[in-house]
């Protein structure tokens, strides 16, 4: 029976991580550590199998009592609209990484996005205008999402990470995915949020992308 801690659980994409973990495993402890807990829909907040625990993510000693054994951490934190400046999710994701080698946690499954690269990325021109308008439009945002990228590759020495890059996400009742790079003729630009979290749930057991940073698309 895995116990799962998700951070960003009152977003969209968080909301819909507790769901799939509800639904993938029939026994389960899912951890929600939220600033505003009351923001969590009341059918999951009053679930037996959910444990609410309200707390800052610089609260180290609140963030440490959320990890007490924990199997795996599921993020969905990103920045969003006015986004202040100087990457203070990348700051709670360096504090995140201590802590879970501190607790013996070694599962790290976080939201990112293209503006992260990867070696195995190739030149694609819908993505290189994203990317672009990202960073000429939103700098901060796009500033927070770069830095993650690199916090997560400086820090996460012995920690089994993999950062799930998303593109323009929707609403769209599907959990299909495709899995692959910028510019291998797979992977689209668009992807609904319950395939996101599908795919984040798969990954627990799949272990398929370890220390990887996979682009997913809805087919």
């Amino acid at each position: 029976m895995p116990r799962l801690l998700i951070l960003g659980a009152t977003g969209a994409c968080g909301v819909l991580l507790i769901r799939e973990a509800l639904q993938t495993y029939k026994q389960c402890t899912v951890i929600v550590y939220a600033r505003s807990p009351e923001k969590l829909p009341e059918d999951l907040s009053s679930n037996e199998s959910v444990i609410v625990i309200q707390g800052q993510l610089t609260d180290q000693d609140a963030l440490g009592k959320a990890l007490e054994g924990v199997d795996a951490v599921l993020s969905s934190l990103g920045p969003g609209a006015g986004h202040p400046a100087g990457t203070p999710l990348a700051k709670a994701y360096q504090d995140l990484l201590l802590s879970m080698k501190k607790h013996g946690v070694k599962r790290l499954i976080l939201l990112g996005t293209a503006s992260i690269k990867d070696p195995n990325d190739k030149f694609s021109w819908a993505y290189a205008a994203l990317i672009k308008g990202v960073a000429t439009f939103a700098p901060s945002a796009y500033a927070e999402v770069v830095a993650i990228g690199e916090t997560v590759e400086a820090n996460g020495d012995g920690i089994d990470w993999t950062i799930v890059r998303v593109p323009f996400l929707t609403n769209k009742d599907s959990t299909a995915t495709v899995a692959g790079y910028t510019g291998d003729g797979k992977v689209g630009t668009r992807l609904s949020r319950k395939a996101f979290a599908a795919f984040v749930l798969g990954e627990v057991e799949k272990r398929e992308w370890i220390r990887m940073r996979p682009l997913i698309s809805s087919p």
